[in-house]
Formats: C-alpha cells, sequence, structure tokens
C-alpha cells in the first residue's frame, strides 16, 4: 500500500484545502496551508509520480490525476491567475463543522491562523496573472475571511489581519489594472478539461453537444410548462414561478423549505430502490462569508473522517444591494428551482455520493475525484428524479430541473465561448438571461465565473457522459439492468475520470 499511499499524497499536497475538507484527511492537513508560491507549486510538481499500482483503474485514475495538476498548475498555472485557489487556503470555515471535538477543531483553527501571513506572501507573489474581472469577482469572498477570524486582540490575530489587508489591497490593485486577457484560448481550454478525465476534448464537438442538449431542454421545459399553462408561452411561465420565493427578509424560510426537501427526496429515493440506506445527517444554513462566490454547494462528510453532519449552504442575497437586485438573487431559490437545487446538492446529488465514498476501500477512489464527474453525478441526479415520477403531479419539479439545464448547458457554451475569445464578459452575462432565464446579478456571477473557473461546462458534460454509459448499460445488461445495480457499479469507481467511467461496465 506504500506506493500508493505516497502518490496520493503527493496530489493531495498540491490540493491541501479539498484534500482536509472534501476527502477528510484531518490528520495530515488540518492546521496547514499549502505552498502556493511559485517555487512551491514547482517542488509539489516535481514530487508526482512513483511506482505502478496493481490495479489498472487505479492505476489509470492516479495517472490522470497526475496529468491534470501538471496542466492546472504547471502549464496554465492556476495560482497564478485565480485568487480563489489562495482564498480556499486561508479559509478558517473548514473548522467550523463538527467532524471532531471543538478542542481539536480550535487548536487546528489557531495554527492554521498563524501560518496566514506566509500564506500571504506566497498569494501576493504569485497572483501576477489575474485578469482584472477575475480579480473583481473574487474580491466578495476574499474579504469574507474576516468573518471568519475569532474574536480579540492578539499578536497573532492581528498578524493575521495585516495579513488579510495586504491581500484584499493587493487584489484591490489588480482590479483596477488593465491585467492579462480573461481568454485562456482554445488549446488550453481542452487540456484542461480534458487531461484530468483521461480523455482529449474536442471543443467543437462538444459545443455541438451543447447545442443539441439545449434544444432537447427546451422541448422538455415546454412540455412542462405546456402542463402548468397550457398555450402559454414557455417564458411568460418561467417568469411567473420564479417570482413565487421568499422576500429579502425571508431567508429563514428557504432553508426551512430545504430541509424538508432532503426528507422528502431520501425517502423517494428509498422506496424507488435507485440507491442503497446511506443514512447521515444534512442540515441546511448559510455559506460562510468567504464561500459566498456561489449560490448553494456541500460541505459533506468526508470518506476519511468520522460520521459527522454535512452542510448544504445556501446562500442569502447582499444586503447592500437593491431591492430588485435581492429579489433577483432569490428567483433561484424560488419554489420551483430549490428543490432541483436540493436533489442536486444533497439526495441524490452530491451528499449521497459523499455516503458511497465512504464505503470504498481504494485509497485512490476515495481521495481523488473527478470534478466533471462529481458534478455530472449531481446534475444527473436531478434529470433521474423527474425519470423517475418525483413530484410527478407537480410539472413545477420538472420545470425546475429543466431551467437547472439550461444553466449548465450555458456555462458549457460560455465557457468555450469566453476562452476561445468569441464571447465577452457582457455577452457572456447577456447569454445567460435570454438562454437560461437568469436575470441581474445572478447572471452577472454565472457570467465572471467563466473567468476563474473555466472548465464549468463539466455539469452538462459530465451528465452527458453518465447518460451515455447508461444507454450503454441497458444495451449490454437487458434485462439484468436496473437502476440500483448502474448506480452502485458507477460509484463504486468513486468519482472516476469521464474516460474512465466505461469501467464500471465490467470487461
Amino acid at each position: 500500500m506504500a506506493p500508493v499511499r505516497s502518490r496520493v499524497r503527493a496530489l493531495c499536497d498540491l490540493a491541501v484545502p479539498e484534500a482536509r475538507e472534501y476527502v477528510g484527511l484531518h490528520h495530515d492537513y488540518d492546521g496547514v496551508v499549502q505552498d502556493l508560491s511559485p517555487v512551491g507549486v514547482r517542488s509539489g510538481l516535481a514530487a508526482l509520480g512513483g511506482t505502478p499500482v496493481g490495479d489498472p483503474h487505479d492505476e489509470a485514475h492516479l495517472r490522470a490525476a497526475e496529468e491534470g495538476a501538471r496542466t492546472a498548475l504547471g502549464l496554465v498555472e492556476e495560482h497564478r491567475r485565480n485568487p480563489l485557489l489562495h482564498v480556499a487556503n486561508l479559509d478558517l470555515s473548514c473548522y467550523d463543522r463538527p467532524y471532531a471535538p471543538e478542542a481539536e477543531r480550535d487548536a487546528a483553527r489557531r495554527a492554521h491562523l498563524a501560518a496566514w501571513p506566509d500564506a500571504v506572501d506566497a498569494a501576493v507573489e504569485a497572483l501576477d496573472r489575474v485578469p482584472a474581472p477575475v480579480a473583481r469577482a473574487t474580491l466578495g469572498p476574499a474579504r469574507g475571511l474576516a468573518a471568519g477570524l475569532p474574536p480579540g486582540d492578539s499578536p497573532e490575530l492581528e498578524a493575521a489581519r495585516r495579513s488579510l489587508r495586504r491581500l484584499v489591497a493587493h487584489l484591490e490593485s489588480l482590479a483596477a489594472a488593465p491585467g492579462p486577457e480573461v481568454a485562456l484560448g482554445g488549446g488550453l481550454l481542452a487540456r484542461l478539461m480534458g487531461d484530468p478525465e483521461a480523455t482529449v476534448v474536442d471543443l467543437s464537438a462538444l459545443a455541438r453537444r451543447a447545442e443539441a442538449e439545449r434544444a432537447r431542454v427546451l422541448d422538455a421545459l415546454a412540455e412542462a410548462t405546456g402542463r402548468l399553462a397550457p398555450g402559454r408561452p414557455p417564458a411568460e411561465v418561467v417568469g411567473r414561478l420564479l417570482a413565487d420565493h421568499p422576500g429579502p427578509g425571508q431567508v429563514d424560510a428557504i432553508y426551512r423549505r430545504a430541509a424538508e426537501q432532503i426528507a422528502e427526496a431520501s425517502e423517494f429515493c428509498q422506496e424507488r430502490g435507485l440507491l442503497p440506506e446511506l443514512g447521515g445527517e444534512c442540515r441546511v444554513g448559510p455559506a460562510p462569508p468567504s464561500r459566498r462566490f456561489a449560490m448553494a454547494m456541500i460541505s459533506w462528510n468526508a470518506p476519511f473522517e468520522d460520521d459527522a453532519p454535512a452542510w448544504y449552504y445556501v446562500n442569502p442575497p447582499d444586503p447592500a444591494w437593491s431591492q430588485e437586485e435581492q429579489h433577483q438573487w432569490l428567483s433561484v431559490f424560488s419554489d420551483t428551482t430549490l428543490p432541483a437545487i436540493t436533489v442536486h446538492e444533497v439526495v441524490p446529488g452530491h451528499f449521497s455520493h459523499s455516503r458511497m465514498l465512504r464505503r470504498l476501500g481504494s485509497e485512490v477512489r476515495r481521495a481523488l475525484y473527478s470534478s466533471a464527474f462529481v458534478e455530472g453525478w449531481a446534475h444527473f441526479a436531478e434529470e433521474l428524479m423527474v425519470e423517475e415520477g418525483f413530484r410527478a403531479a407537480d410539472p413545477r419539479f420538472a420545470v425546475g430541473v429543466w431551467l437547472e439545464a439550461l444553466v449548465r448547458v450555458c456555462r458549457l457554451e460560455v465557457a468555450i465561448g469566453v476562452h476561445t475569445g468569441s464571447l465577452s464578459l457582457e455577452e457572456a452575462a447577456r447569454a445567460f438571461e435570454s438562454r437560461a432565464h437568469l436575470a441581474g446579478p445572478a447572471a452577472r456571477a454565472e457570467a465572471e465565473r467563466a473567468a476563474y473557473d473555466p472548465t464549468y461546462g463539466r455539469y452538462t458534460w459530465g451528465k452527458l457522459e453518465i447518460l451515455a454509459l447508461r444507454d450503454e448499460a441497458r444495451a449490454r445488461w437487458g434485462g439484468r439492468f436496473g437502476h440500483r445495480r448502474f448506480h452502485q457499479a458507477l460509484l463504486g469507481l468513486g468519482a472516476p475520470p469521464l474516460g474512465l467511467i466505461d469501467d464500471a461496465l465490467g470487461p
């Protein structure tokens, strides 16, 4: 097992925040910050590789993860253009979730905080290729790190505050400067997407798949809205549905509804036999301020930690926004769309996936995750629930799923457009408004995300690959096909690179 552990550890050393929180390697990484300076990253990349492992799938998974790291940090040098890598490196909110006794987590938080000055030095040195729109889009999460600081006036706290002010000032200066272009170029985007997935990406072919998927989803949306309001244009019906949400002063109602939806979806999945009984607890609430760059997200119970509650974060609007902008943001959590988001983030999406990961024996499969598979599975889960008849008597659920699908398809189209230079960020925001029924700050946030998260088209791409594999499983297994069999075989690979998911079907 030593060679596996050594190679997995080298990869985790290059992704410390993820290894700590989403893999659960607290013994190795609690209280530790990653050296994201240019020299530190080069040193980490040099440590990759080693003795091949015995399991062919695990060896291919390891090689893909290593190639992905070399591309992201060696070729694209994301640590030099994406401040969120450094924000995640500083973030103390990872110690809030009760995965261990409070005293242990507090000690880790203090050690982590003491390392802030050195981490900020590395961040300021590294962040020399940040496009101005990326700096502007990530300033909020960077400033939000201050909310995670403990109360008090110790020398360590003052040193941390000074270092954070220095990082924010650096980002402010980058936001005001012309900076490099946002577009990576098609070649780099294709490598960034394909190398960690053990496959070669043809962006033109992927764009055609996205266009076909958008047409399919639009047809499904029209069918669902037609059941609600026959003869009315889908856009008119959608506008009315999205307006049905709690107001800015009623955000707690969203959390209550999300918790109720978790219980409802869990019961449905068990009734339908979609997955085995997985147990666990998932709580709902707002994300820490440092994590409010996305509308919703999961902080799951990781495979290598003791059983503990997960958190489903649902992010409120910024109270500094106008009333109209706050309503536009909250429309994302309407009574039509929130259930689809809950299914994606919790059951049978990310939370259920994390419970399956905890059951695996392979270190490679428990520790190394394809982001395209992780998001593709959760997006696939939404459509699965429509197919299986979840809330079949209320077409609003299907409408919500298809609206979310339009957002994800638009991400793929926008990512390709922005990074090949055929779309500006302003045009990207308008695309989310015209193609995905988003408005105001929600559309802007989605467009800006393309700048710092160029592979965020992974949701649709991953879903399409899983759907294609399911078709193949049905053809190959015939009468022996069943949802649970397929899901358990697929998730038995952990979160595999998309180029390796065929292994779920066996020889």
